[in-house]
């Protein structure tokens, strides 16, 4: 997410500094957006950055941090004028994970892992060279960043993999052949035929040099539908094996974790911008409504 946006309004610096260990693996970044009462309102958030010789002293808080535990920094949005519109006051910032006044704590989730995290921050310096862009410009920066994180949210790979280990499913318990079944498995087979075209035609246009655009909030929509989709089928045909309990007794590993990967897939239509939201994006941006 933070490559192409790096590559498209960073400085010569941090493309040289950066791209390079993105590629590499040595950079692990997270995405300090969401705060608490800042989601889907994303242009509220309170985090603020205070003029200082040299940078900005940063504080504040993000939430819902993803793996944040594994990165080594965090691109944020914070806001460097509060008497300005809000859209119009923030800023997009890089953060060292290991700077001063960082700190994460875990938010743990019903499996007991800590996927997801809370960031705070306190009084942290970013010096002026990891501001990214123009001052003021975040927002501007947010939406073309959410544009390639919406297009990997269409999760064509993961939905083709999901959809095989399904049909071993359905196999397994001779539920196959089973009407029902097979209509929603045949369903769900040609929705992500669709979704592959739509992101292959997107990927294209990105390579000749356009802008990705609203429509990425199509596959956001329909790409998260047909994964939960896809949980809830999973759920159906385990039954009763479904349940942590039950799927240690189970003879194929296939019907392991069911029930908590279809509750844990329910934030999809959540993160990255609600579905609700995206819709209203289309509706305004590509239809004209």
């Amino acid at each position: 997410m933070i490559g192409p946006i790096l590559i498209r309004f960073g400085n010569t610096e941090q493309q040289k500094r950066f791209l390079p260990r993105i590629l590499s693996c040595e950079d692990w970044w997270c995405q300090g957006f969401s705060e608490p009462g800042a989601g889907s309102d994303l242009a509220s958030l309170r985090t603020r950055a205070v003029r200082i010789d040299g940078g900005w002293l940063v504080s504040g808080s993000k939430t819902w941090t993803t793996y944040a535990q594994y990165a080594n920094w965090i691109f944020c949005l914070v806001r460097t004028d509060p008497e300005v519109k809000k859209q119009q006051g923030i800023s997009m910032m890089l953060i060292d994970m290991s700077a001063p006044g960082v700190s994460r704590r875990p938010i743990r989730l019903m499996d007991g892992t800590d996927e997801v995290n809370e960031i705070f921050l306190d009084n942290v310096f970013v010096p002026d060279d990891l501001v990214v862009g123009e001052l003021n410009k975040g927002w501007t920066y947010a939406k073309a960043l959410l544009e390639h994180e919406r297009l990997g949210i269409g999760g064509v790979g993961r939905s083709k993999h999901l959809l095989s280990r399904v049909r071993e499913m359905a196999g397994a318990v001779a539920m196959v052949d089973d009407p029902e079944i097979s209509a929603r498995l045949a369903g769900f087979e040609v929705d992500i035929m669709a979704i592959e075209a739509t992101t292959l035609r997107l990927l294209a246009a990105a390579e000749a040099g356009r802008t990705l655009g609203a429509e990425t909030s199509l596959l956001k929509v329909r790409g998260t539908e047909v994964q939960q989709g896809l949980t809830e089928l999973m759920l159906d045909i385990a039954g009763p094996a479904a349940l942590p309990e039950s799927a240690s007794d189970c003879a194929d590993a296939l019907f392991s974790n069911v029930a908590y990967q279809f509750l844990n897939w329910r934030k999809l239509s959540i993160y990255g911008g609600s579905n609700e939201i995206q819709r209203s994006i289309l509706a305004g941006q590509v239809l004209g409504l």
